[in-house]
């Protein structure tokens, strides 16, 4: 089997390596493998992301509640099959036996392993925007032209915020690229100031009845966070720049949208 830097090169092992990192399955020094060869693959990250983000639909789909006939009718047969002789084996007791437990029990061990855990945002985006610094390109789109950087977005994944170019003002857009954050699919936009590069991550804003929340900045591995939100999204932008430099950027991209309404 041919391997690139310890990884299979096969699409079809390549994908199941992505479920056992998603499933926290590797050890250590093929995690580590896998992340570096995702840095420098933007199909095999997008699939990462495709299948992270099938995993968090899935919880978030509602709890089937088993109706009292069906609780019934399986208590029924569970019945019916113990009382067979004991040297018969009969598939359905067992079957019968489990569903009971599982229905009985409120699906408990399904749901449990399906809840998430809290993530660290702030550590998630960090880690997504280093990747960005030491893969060969920053972005899985190139392009300064937000009428092709939002298509490509909402082709990917449904989702685009903004993406104005800012090149007359000292932060030109690179483009787009898809980064997993706390579970869940984001789209990144990446501009650049001088030598350094801003990565703007966009998430669906919960829905409130709050009016949406001015700046916030914070650091994070380094790195300097800001975080606002507008009536769709909330944002985080993170870069090597000076805070003050990062404050300026984040006005011009609040501005531009103010004026869009």
């Amino acid at each position: 089997m041919t391997e690139r830097d310890g990884q299979p090169i096969d699409p079809g092992e390549a994908r199941l390596l992505l479920h056992a990192l998603v499933d926290g399955e590797l050890d250590a020094a093929s995690a580590s493998a896998l992340e570096r060869r995702l840095a420098t693959d933007p199909p095999l990250a997008a699939e990462r992301a495709r299948i992270v983000a099938l995993r968090s639909a899935m919880r978030q789909l509602p709890r089937p509640e088993p109706s009292a006939e069906l609780r019934k009718r399986v208590i029924a047969i569970g019945a019916d099959a113990s009382a067979r002789p004991a040297r018969r084996f009969d598939w359905r007791a067992l079957a019968a036996t489990a569903l009971i437990a599982s229905l009985l029990a409120g699906g408990g061990t399904y749901w449990g392993v399906s809840r998430v855990a809290p993530e660290d945002m702030a550590g998630d985006i960090a880690s997504s925007h280093r990747r960005a610094l030491i893969a060969p390109t920053p972005v899985d789109m190139a392009s300064s032209d937000r009428h092709q950087v939002k298509p490509w977005l909402d082709a990917k994944i449904g989702l685009s915020p903004p993406a104005d170019d800012f090149a007359r003002d000292g932060f030109p857009l690179v483009g787009a690229r898809i980064d997993v954050i706390g579970n869940h699919v984001a789209p990144t936009l990446v501009y650049r100031h001088n030598e350094h590069l801003i990565s703007v991550v966009a998430l669906p804003r919960a829905v409130s009845s709050q009016p949406p929340a001015g700046p916030s900045g914070s650091s994070a591995r380094g790195f300097s966070l800001v975080t606002w939100e507008d009536r769709a999204f909330t944002y985080w932008a993170i870069s090597d720049l000076e805070r003050a430099e990062l404050d300026a950027f984040v006005r011009l991209f609040q501005a531009r949208a103010a004026e869009k309404g």
